[in-house]
């Protein structure tokens, strides 16, 4: 079976390295891996599942793709699903909440010393998921942000590496915050729109309230109103 990515997916694809020994989690029926191989990208995987029934869909599309001796599909929590022998190179990790990505990165930390790349995409809280790799350093490489069903998704690549990012770059992303695309400021601007009406909504005596509310969209109008 020839497998047809997600454009999300398809953008993930394209940061894991050339011949490498991939660990994806929350593997989401094993697409990814599946795809990579077809392609002659990376050598061998594991496709980790924490559910009995994505994990059992992802066995079958192992199968069904001829490639379970490339392809070992694992029943475990995170970075559970790997250790030192099976000489992981690169993780995914895609579709989850910043935090709980991060979650899973401290959970399993120990073991990432061996690690050349994290491809990570997060669907929200990403300035939790540069601050935890700020903190564990790492360094963000690269970073792009898409669309894909009218919702917005960036994915994060990085490497072993010291950073220092200021608030802005933790919130916005320092490569981002570089490029300024069309569609980096669209999400803001969707951002600040829901800001501004969350703050129509609050009383007038709810002083703190407001003035939190106005310092994040005045931040944000900063950003794409400064745009390149």
């Amino acid at each position: 079976m020839e497998i047809q990515l997600s454009k999300r997916l398809a953008e993930v694809a394209k940061f894991v390295p050339k011949d490498a020994v991939l660990l994806d989690v929350g593997s989401d029926h094993a697409y990814l891996p599946i795809a990579l191989l077809e392609q002659n990208v990376i050598k061998r995987a594991i496709a980790g599942e924490v559910v009995e029934g994505p994990y059992q869909s992802a066995v079958k599309n192992v199968q069904s793709s001829n490639l379970p001796d490339k392809i070992e599909v694992r029943l475990a929590n995170g970075l559970a699903a790997f250790d030192p022998r099976d000489h992981v190179t690169a993780i995914t990790i895609c579709g989850m909440g910043g935090r709980l990505i991060s979650d899973i990165l401290e959970a399993g930390k120990e073991k990432l010393g061996a690690i050349e790349r994290l491809i990570l995409q997060p669907n929200n809280r990403e300035d939790d998921l540069r601050h935890w790799l700020q903190e564990n350093n790492f360094q963000i490489v690269s970073e792009i942000i898409m669309t894909e069903n009218k919702k917005y998704y960036e994915i994060i690549v990085a490497e072993h590496g010291s950073m220092a990012l200021n608030s802005r770059e933790l919130r916005f992303g320092p490569h981002l915050l570089k490029e300024k695309t069309t569609i980096f400021k669209q999400k803001w601007q969707r951002e600040w729109d829901k800001l501004a009406y969350a703050h129509s909504s609050v009383p007038e005596d709810k002083k703190v309230e407001r003035d939190i509310l106005i310092t994040k969209m005045t931040e944000i109008k900063e950003v794409i109103e400064n745009a390149g």
